[in-house]
């Protein structure tokens, strides 16, 4: 076994259907094989032993049973990967080196996303300090552009997900804004950023109506990756950074967490640290809604009337169906790209997590074909979509209103896609995905991809989306 610096640990798979690397034989000589057949190392799927040995270059092996090979799905590759590196970080070895030839397909850009995705660590704000885990990986075969992949895709969702577990009083929408700033000038994408002032004169009376109870300005960040001349993908993103519910306040359980409400913005964010790393030839426009949406006597109220971008009035039945008052004033204005496609996605409506759970993300189009394209792609990062109706009478009750042009929360009774339907009446024709990451923005608990709190859902999926979107 040769490498380019000391090793604290190897990581390979075994399994029960394949010799045993000659490799590893060289480490341990005759003994290998006598402790696979005592069961001292098991080939059983999710077991790990962790060796050490006598190489001055390898100081510890760990292996990773694969049980039957022939009977591995990607997603369980995926997590017998995630395991490992928790592992390997739990002992705090940071110089790891995982040999790729010996899990099925040789799969490099999977194990290098993968250790970067289960390694991260949730940022705190504790007063005593501690020693954060560095991850040294090298993949063997030593596929470059693939390592590189796989971590790039990885370092974005996790960006993701630290923003999403920032408190709202630190990730204030001039500061979710300052975040575009930093990622526009790293990578050289075009910024703009909306003030409220402007926003009066383009007639966002959505937005600003949800902004009316905060101290804190509104701002509206348009990014924009230009990696060829095509019509460009546009992808929106809910910006709430904080949701007390408004006067429709949200129970004092409820309302924990709620810095996470933009958990869609984050996964836009992530996307274009993502494009900017890897510049594929593609042209997206990143549209994110920022604001927080709060109580004061200058609060928007139910039975309000206000009149959105598209200058369709609303009737506000519920302050706290705000998401997609936000995304209607979003989605009216990236239209104006013209593109060639129209993904939202937020974490709007409680309704997701009765209907599909905290593991499947809800979704709704207008366009069958885009809704495939992206499930395929979904398959591969195992951010799973399950595709809820759109159909007319769901849409009816969205424009059922006596006193305006729709309304915002016909009920509760099929509230996913009544939040999804109603950003649908911004639209129009272009081909339009809704994903409502309410239940997969965050995890309740740890999993083997990474620690309790943001998953970072989407960053991977949309970036891998929009580069085959040529």
């Amino acid at each position: 076994m040769q490498t380019n610096q000391s090793v604290d640990v190897l990581v390979v798979g075994i399994s029960g259907n394949q010799p045993l690397d000659e490799r590893l034989q060289a480490l341990y000589g005759d003994k290998l094989e006598e402790w696979v057949r005592q069961g001292d190392i098991s080939t059983k799927r999710g077991e790990l032993r962790l060796l050490p040995t006598l190489s001055g270059d390898v100081a510890r092996v760990l292996f990773v049973g694969l049980g039957k090979v022939d009977q591995l799905s990607q997603d369980d590759l995926r997590r017998l990967l995630g395991k490992a590196a928790q592992h390997v970080k739990a002992r705090r070895l940071e110089h790891v080196t995982v040999d790729a030839t010996t899990f099925p397909g040789q799969p490099v850009e999977l194990i290098a996303e993968t250790f970067t995705l289960a390694t991260y660590e949730v940022k705190h704000y504790k007063t005593s300090p501690s020693k954060a885990y560095t991850l040294q990986l090298t993949v063997l075969p030593e596929e470059e552009e693939a390592v590189r992949r796989g971590t790039v895709l990885a370092e974005a969702t996790n960006l993701a997900r630290r923003l999403v577990t920032m408190p709202g009083n630190l990730l204030t929408a001039p500061a979710l804004a300052d975040e575009a700033r930093f990622i526009a000038e790293r990578h050289g994408h075009d910024l703009r950023i909306i003030d409220k002032e402007e926003m009066e004169a383009l007639g966002m009376g959505a937005l600003l109506a949800v902004n009316q109870g905060s101290v804190i300005p509104p701002k509206l960040i348009v990014l924009e990756y230009k990696g060829s001349a095509e019509a460009p993908i546009a992808v929106v993103g809910k910006g709430v950074t904080f949701d007390t519910g408004g006067y429709s306040i949200k129970p004092k359980d409820g309302i924990v967490g709620m810095k996470g409400d933009m958990g869609g913005a984050a996964a836009v964010l992530g996307l274009f640290e993502a494009l900017g790393q890897l510049k594929p030839d593609v042209h997206v426009i990143g549209v994110i809604p920022a604001t927080d949406n709060m109580i004061s006597g200058d609060a928007f109220k139910p039975d309000d009337v206000i009149t959105s971008m598209a200058g369709k009035t609303i009737e506000v039945l519920n302050t706290d169906a705000e998401g997609r008052l936000v995304l209607a004033d979003a989605v009216t204005y990236v239209k104006e790209y013209q593109p060639k496609a129209i993904i939202d996605l937020a974490t709007l409506t409680g309704g997701v997590l009765v209907a599909l759970g905290t593991e499947i993300t809800g979704a709704l189009t207008n366009d069958a074909s885009i809704y495939e394209r992206f499930e395929q792609v979904t398959k591969e990062t195992n951010e799973m979509i399950w595709q809820m109706p759109y159909v007319d009478a769901f849409i009816k009750q969205v424009r059922r209103s006596e006193v305006a042009d729709l309304n915002n929360s016909p009920g509760r009774m099929g509230h996913m896609i009544f939040g999804g339907a109603f950003v649908g009446e911004f639209v129009g024709d272009t081909p339009w995905l809704h994903l409502d990451i309410a239940g997969t923005s965050e995890q309740n608990q740890a999993s083997e991809i990474g620690p309790k709190g943001a998953t970072g859902v989407m960053v991977r999926s949309l970036y891998r989306f929009v580069e085959q979107e040529k």
